[in-house]
């Protein structure tokens, strides 16, 4: 069994996500095919705590402890190498996420991600969220599904006056330059 620490998990080479919507801050540790345990810093410092209220409640949104979690499990999938070549990861679906207790500024949540199941095209992953030895976050199950990279570009249709090009190279602004 390979155990990964870091700084052996490149996380910005290993996602596509960019500030500020990249939410891992760190792995502790991943063993590539089988689980993995990452850290989410929360600070009041995100955009998503611009122009609250002194009173306002400051609970983390659910929606991005969802997706900070499945940021860990995408990293394990990429990094523990069982993404296929030339092949985009998705997010499928969510089933059964409990939320336990809110997560604040200030709170570092550890992740627990493991792998659940493997098929051809997609994985199914299962786990937790941790604030110290209190669970703030349950995860029966998320799917993400790998789909071929060619067929989420987007194609020209030559009736569609308004349908989006690919950019063609040496066209545009970076021709003028």
């Amino acid at each position: 069994m390979t155990v990964l620490t870091p700084p052996a998990v490149p996380i910005a080479r290993s996602l596509p996500h960019r500030y500020p919507m990249l939410l891992v801050d760190r792995v502790v540790e991943l063993v590539p095919g089988e689980r993995i345990r990452a850290v989410k810093a929360v600070t009041v410092n995100e955009p998503w705590y611009a122009g609250a209220a002194p009173d306002a409640d400051l609970a983390y949104p659910p929606s991005l402890l969802i997706e900070s979690w499945g940021q860990t499990a995408g990293l394990l999938t990429v990094v523990g190498g069982g993404a296929p070549q030339g092949q985009v990861m998705l997010f499928g679906s969510v089933a059964d996420a409990e939320f336990h207790h809110p997560v604040l500024p200030g709170d570092v949540i550890e992740h627990r991600v493991t792998v659940a199941r493997t098929f051809t095209d997609s994985v199914v992953f299962e786990g937790s969220s941790h604030r110290g030895d209190l669970t703030v976050m349950t995860v029966a199950q998320m799917v993400m599904a790998f789909r071929p990279a060619e067929l989420l570009r987007p194609t020209a249709d030559p009736d569609d006056p308004a349908a989006p090009t690919a950019p063609t190279p040496g066209t545009g602004r970076e021709a003028e330059r």
